[in-house]
């Protein structure tokens, strides 16, 4: 029901973006150059998701929590979603829409999405943390899920697709830990990401925009809540894995900023799109690059959640290695830019 949504949904909302100069507006810092793309991503997703969402309500055990959760899951949504839509179409700076999505993360947490124990890696003791402690670690959580996933949609498809494979290693871990309200928000998000995907992928007709790439990363970020378990060896390390990629990324152009002793918020044309872009040389090949990288991570994700003890630490051990080889060997590590080779903006 999600991808039947937004695959007859995408046109429409396409047309009443345009009519609304709801359009992308190229400048130095993006790739594109082409004009007139819709920015009508967004509603296409959260339709879609919803209404997968809701069509798998009926045939759920009607548990007040689970009423709870999607309540608060779609209003949350919808607040990110209509901050983004407004920042679209006109403009809002980073502090400015931050109070929305403080708001929106709060409603979520009051719904019942929260991190609400802590596993001890020495000991394997489940401690229950108090509200004081777990709405400011799960708030901080969702923030930087939902404007990660914004950072790394700069590539035509990139954010979708990403997406879409997280999703669904996210639902194959809510599965394994026994969590169906993460497995079914996982499917509904992933049908709708695969709905609108064809006209997202590059050459796009159709950009996720704010709104889209906001309510995606809040979306990941609830169900990732809802992947880890009180069992876990490390707590929180499964769901952080399957998001290396976009939080990769954010750690690296705050480190990035921080020595080049700029704002925190002030963008460049650093990221690892960006670099893989000048790279590879053509959107598509740059793109599938960080497809396959996302991928890797969630299956690497997937087989980290059935390991405990010692095999456990030394394979974490050995994925961070592996990482860190992997960023340098592909120059993301550097704050200098690495030059203006010609990039075919069209493909």
């Amino acid at each position: 029901m999600a991808a039947v949504s937004a695959v007859c949904l995408g046109p429409l909302f396409m047309k009443v973006g345009l009519s609304l100069g709801m359009v992308d507006r190229p400048n130095d810092r993006k790739v594109s150059s082409r004009q007139g793309i819709t920015l009508t991503g967004g509603p296409t997703v959260f339709v879609g998701c919803a209404l997968g969402l809701l069509v798998a309500q009926f045939p759920a055990d009607p548990s007040n929590e689970f009423e709870v959760k999607l309540l608060g899951f779609l209003l949350g949504g919808s607040i990110l979603l209509c901050v983004g839509l407004w920042d679209d179409r006109f403009y809002l700076s980073a502090w400015q829409k931050l109070p929305f999505q403080i708001v929106a993360s709060l409603v979520a947490i009051w719904s019942g999405f929260s991190i609400d124990h802590f596993t001890s890696p020495f000991t394997l003791t489940t401690y229950d943390l108090p509200v004081l402690i777990s709405w400011p670690i799960t708030l901080a959580w969702i923030l930087l899920v939902t404007n990660a996933l914004n950072l790394i949609d700069g590539l035509d498809g990139l954010a979708t697709g990403m997406g879409a494979i997280v999703a669904m290693t996210l639902v194959v871990i809510c599965w394994q830990a026994n969590q169906v309200m993460g497995v079914v928000m996982g499917l509904s998000l992933l049908g709708a990401l695969l709905g609108f995907l064809p006209f997202n992928f590059p050459p796009a007709r159709a950009f996720l925009g704010d709104s889209g790439a906001y309510f995606l990363g809040f979306t990941l970020a609830l169900i990732s809540v809802q992947a880890y378990r009180k069992e876990a060896l490390v707590t929180f390390i499964v769901p952080l894995i399957a998001l290396a990629v976009p939080l990769l990324d954010v750690a690296l152009s705050i480190l990035r900023r921080l020595r080049r002793r700029d704002q925190i918020f002030s963008p460049d044309n650093m990221h690892m799109h960006h670099r893989l872009l000048r790279k590879e040389g053509t959107h598509r090949r740059a793109v599938l690059w960080l497809y396959f990288q996302t991928l890797c991570f969630g299956l690497i994700a997937i087989s980290f959640s059935r390991l405990n003890g010692f095999l456990g630490y030394l394979i974490l051990i050995v994925v961070g290695i592996l990482t860190f080889r992997l960023l340098r060997n592909l120059g993301l590590l550097s704050v200098e830019s690495d030059g203006d080779e010609t990039i075919d903006t069209q493909e």
